[in-house]
């Protein structure tokens, strides 16, 4: 009984999100129309690339990262102060998964970075 309802909320949600979109589209053409402003030149201006949208996710990448990794190790310390019979930790399934999303998060955040920092420079060169 759940799936069908499931399924009927998702299509209507989603005609009521393009619904909504194409509604506010519209009042903003008519607002620039009313302003005299020519509503089809937003989209002739060529966009500029935005370096500061790289920095910004490279350095939320790399927090993630050092999140999860900094929270698996506090976790392992945790774990064998209380435990002072086991000297040696090894890692458990769960553990090498959170070292790979960690480190897929802090190395894909670098390059995120490496990206604003090229960016950047390419800009500077522009002008």
């Amino acid at each position: 009984m759940e799936a069908p309802l499931i399924l009927i909320s998702f299509f209507i949600c989603t005609a009521a999100l393009v619904f909504g979109i194409r509604y506010m589209s519209n009042k903003e053409k008519m607002a620039m129309i009313e302003r005299g402003i020519d509503p089809g030149i937003r989209k002739v201006l060529p966009s500029a690339p935005k370096p500061f949208l790289s920095l910004k996710f490279g350095l939320l990448l790399v927090g993630i990262g050092l999140g999860l990794i900094i929270a698996l190790f506090t976790d392992m310390i945790v774990e064998n102060s209380l435990d002072l019979s086991n000297r040696h930790h090894s890692f458990r399934h769960g553990e090498s998964t959170a070292i790979y999303f960690g480190f897929i998060g802090i190395f894909g955040g670098i390059g995120l970075i490496l990206s604003y920092v090229i960016e950047r420079k390419w800009l500077e060169n522009q002008k």
